[in-house]
Formats: structure tokens, sequence, C-alpha cells
């Protein structure tokens, strides 16, 4: 297998993902700052322009993070990041779908129309009026989250490290980075952040 690899918290949520169920990819790197995703070349790749996308051994591509996140988990002889069961699985796509639309997406969304909005105005459709709102929505889902962790949960869907943990970590990493950091007085995400970037798959 190969994954087009890049910048940017989405090929890191695939990488960390890999570390932890244990397969090894070829990395091939996607210059994103020039726009080589929005190229002919790459767009024969994956027609949609985004990165990152898995080439199987077969010649078949997957893209989208969970899709490949999901794809990965299966084919791998390591720990499951999806869920031993259906109740397991149903759980960590639930919790992922969360994550991705309540946080995750504002939170992107709020730096390509502020922050990087000169990277992306050429790029696709912007709303810069909507940046603060974005912004403001992903830190109060994420209050939101810290809430229920109250529970003594240990991960976001409970017990067990899963994709919806992997997917939050990469994004609240990425956001530090780029002028939306979360709030460390959140009393249970700040210390879940910290255990998850101790992890030797967050450097993947």
């Amino acid at each position: 297998m190969k994954l087009y690899n890049s910048m940017g918290p989405n090929p890191h949520v695939v990488r960390m993902f890999a570390a932890e169920v244990g397969v090894t990819m070829d990395m091939e790197d996607i210059d994103l700052m020039a726009g080589a995703n929005r190229e002919a070349d790459f767009l024969k790749i994956n027609p949609s322009g985004q990165l990152p996308c898995l080439l199987l051994d077969n010649g078949n591509r997957i893209a989208e993070i969970t899709a490949i996140c999901e794809y990965l988990d299966e084919v791998s002889d390591g720990p499951s990041l999806m869920g031993e069961s259906a109740e397991e699985r149903a759980n960590t796509r639930m919790w992922t779908r969360r994550i991705d639309l309540n946080i995750c997406e504002p939170l992107a969304n709020g730096f390509r129309y502020a922050e990087g909005l000169p990277i992306f105005k050429d790029r696709m459709i912007t709303i810069p009026e909507a940046a603060e709102g974005l912004k403001s929505i992903a830190r109060e889902k994420l209050a939101w989250l810290n809430g229920l962790m109250d529970d003594g949960r240990q991960f976001v869907g409970g017990d067990k490290i899963s994709l919806a943990d992997v997917l939050l970590y990469c994004m609240l990493a990425f956001g530090n980075q780029v002028g939306q950091p979360f709030d460390e007085g959140l009393s249970n995400i700040k210390p879940w952040f910290d255990r998850m970037a101790a992890r030797p798959s967050a450097a993947a």
C-alpha cells in the first residue's frame, strides 16, 4: 500500500491510526502548499483533490480519512481501534461522527476562512465572516465533551482508544499550531490530550 501524504491534520490522522494498529505503508508526499493536489496528475488519483489518499496493491484507491482508517483496521493484525463487537464499532462510529461534525469541521473551516485564507481563497469557496462563529462552535462542543468525560472515562468513547480519539487529538494538535489552541482549563480534555501526545503513534 502507498499513502499519498502531505502536511496537515488529515494525513496525520491516518499516519497515527496506522501506527496504532501496526500497519506500515509507503509514502509519497504531495506539495499541498504549492497546490499540487489540485493539479491534473493528482486529480487522476483522487478527483476530490484532497489528501490523504490510499493506493491499494491492486491499484484501487480509498480517500476520506474515516474510510481509510476503517480499511486499515480491517486488514491489520494489530489491536482494533474500531471495536471488537457490533456495539463497540457502532460506539466508535457515533463518537467519530460527533467529533468530526461538531469539533473538527468547524475548527478546520475556521482556519480556512481566517488564518488560512491566503492559502484557500483561490482553491475553494470561503466565508471569512463565518470564521469566528465556527471557532466558537468548536470551543463550545469541546467544552461539552469535557463535561461528559466527568464520568471518569479515559478516552472519548469509553475506556479504550478509538478512531474518535485519534481524530480529535490530531485536530486539536493542529489547532494549537494555527491560532486555535484549546482551553487547557478543560479538566478532562487537557490530561486526555497529554496522554494521547505521549503515545509513540502521535509522532507518526
